[in-house]
């Protein structure tokens, strides 16, 4: 799928296996979780139009570049979404969050919308969905279609680890969103866990079970 970009830089894998570690805890998970969405973000902004811009150094007049007033937000996917949050904003510090509440049935599978705020100017803004896992692909297919819904144009979505059944979920019905990911892992297990995947992104978060 020519839509998805796999980050291997080697920063981001080294901190992805301590993610990945079961003896991590809930401090230093959250911090490497933040840290790797940063690097992820340098990435995901790659493309940002820019617009020449003089400035005076100390010593002469510089022909430079700056970002032309591109309007960015970053839309984290209740509640493991929020981990990645900061990380973000340490490198577009001016975008504006959203936050769209999802959790998945235990029966069904699939996804249950329970709190949406979003910026009101969402079709003006490049929304940057985030979650660290794209396990079936529901949550964020759902959380694309209500974007899409309010307005929105441009939507790139952001995971740490995916599932190739999430994957083609997501590509399958938006062909057109470029996915960020990671890691590619091998498989879903019989109760949709990423396999070898993390565990529960959100519980080791937040240290909630």
């Amino acid at each position: 799928m020519k839509n998805v970009h796999l980050l291997d830089h080697p920063m981001i894998q080294h901190k992805l296996t301590f993610i990945r570690d079961k003896n991590t805890g809930s401090k230093e998970f959250r911090e490497l979780v933040e840290e790797v969405a940063m690097f992820m973000a340098y990435e995901v902004t790659r493309n940002l139009p820019l617009e020449d811009y003089v400035v005076e150094t100390p010593v002469a007049t510089a022909n430079t570049k700056v970002i032309s007033g591109k309007k960015l937000g970053i839309i984290p996917i209740l509640r493991a979404g929020l981990g990645m949050v900061n990380g973000m904003l340490r490198l577009v510090p001016a975008a504006k969050v959203g936050h769209i509440g999802l959790y998945r049935d235990p029966t069904t599978l699939l996804p249950v919308e329970y709190y949406v705020k979003l910026p009101t100017d969402v079709a003006e803004r490049e929304l940057i969905v985030v979650d660290p896992m794209l396990a079936t692909g529901g949550s964020a297919v759902a959380a694309i279609n209500y974007l899409k819904a309010k307005g929105a144009q441009t939507i790139k979505l952001v995971c740490l680890i995916a599932a190739p059944e999430g994957l083609r979920a997501v590509h399958k019905v938006h062909p057109e969103v470029d996915i960020f990911i990671a890691a590619i892992d091998s498989h879903l297990n019989e109760h949709a866990y990423i396999i070898p995947g993390l565990g529960d992104a959100g519980d080791r978060l937040f240290g909630t079970k």
